[in-house]
């Protein structure tokens, strides 16, 4: 039987104390719950990931027909890369995160996809600042400098204006996203998961560098609420 509360990993970080745990929700039949910590902010739930899964079927379906090579910003608790892993013309996935134990609780299993994704043989986890390497010449594969993706998928901050450290807020601009653009093949995809509603300023800026833009508000039930809740997944493509 499993415990009702169990806290599965604690770290000290840069950012804050990270920690990974598991509960059972009494109102939801017990149903079991993993929970990921950052300092005093909740970062993400088991409970809640239906807007991770369309960040990567957003952003993918923009993409012409072949196979592709992508990058995942944010590792989490691993949705939006297992939903990217799902499309089969998927050929390589990279995820990007800053912070080594997340990845190293999917190495060890210890969250539900971890296993799916770290024994997947496209799949491979790349422990670094993702924004430093999206403003970089270099990019994002250690192994190949300067090499470009069909797609880009980012879910790290919770929207372009509410960030986890302010040192992200030049990837936010007109100059930043440019220089992420430049990691795209011709005709590839940025798409950016929000927990905020569509902003416009945003979306302006995206169209001074992207030929495409558009927001998408997905709704989703939030048992917890009892009513819906939405967050926007941005899609830009060249």
């Amino acid at each position: 039987m499993s415990k009702a509360f169990e806290e599965l990993d604690f770290q000290k970080t840069p950012l804050g104390d990270l920690i990974l745990r598991r509960r059972q929700v009494p109102s939801l039949g017990n149903r079991e719950v993993y929970e990921v910590k950052l300092g005093e902010a909740f970062l993400m739930s088991s409970l809640f990931h239906e807007v991770e899964v369309a960040l990567a079927n957003l952003g993918l379906g923009e993409l012409q027909s072949g196979l592709w090579d992508v990058v995942v910003g944010g590792l989490g608790l691993g949705y939006t890369a297992a939903a990217a892993l799902q499309h089969e013309s998927v050929s390589s996935l990279l995820v990007v995160d800053a912070l080594e134990p997340v990845i190293g609780w999917h190495q060890r299993g210890l969250v539900p996809l971890g296993l799916t994704l770290s024994e997947d043989p496209r799949c491979r986890f790349v422990l670094g600042d993702f924004f430093e390497l999206a403003q970089s010449t270099a990019g994002f594969n250690p192994k190949t400098e300067g090499r470009r993706f069909h797609a880009i998928l980012l879910d790290i901050d919770h929207s372009p204006k509410n960030l986890l450290h302010p040192r992200h807020g030049r990837f936010y601009s007109l100059d930043g996203l440019r220089r992420l653009a430049s990691h795209l093949l011709p005709g590839g995809v940025f798409a950016l998961w929000s927990d905020d509603p569509p902003e416009d300023e945003f979306l302006e800026l995206l169209s001074g560098v992207f030929t495409k833009v558009k927001s998408e508000v997905v709704t989703f039930e939030n048992p917890l609420l009892e009513r819906d809740s939405a967050s926007t997944v941005y899609v830009a493509s060249l």
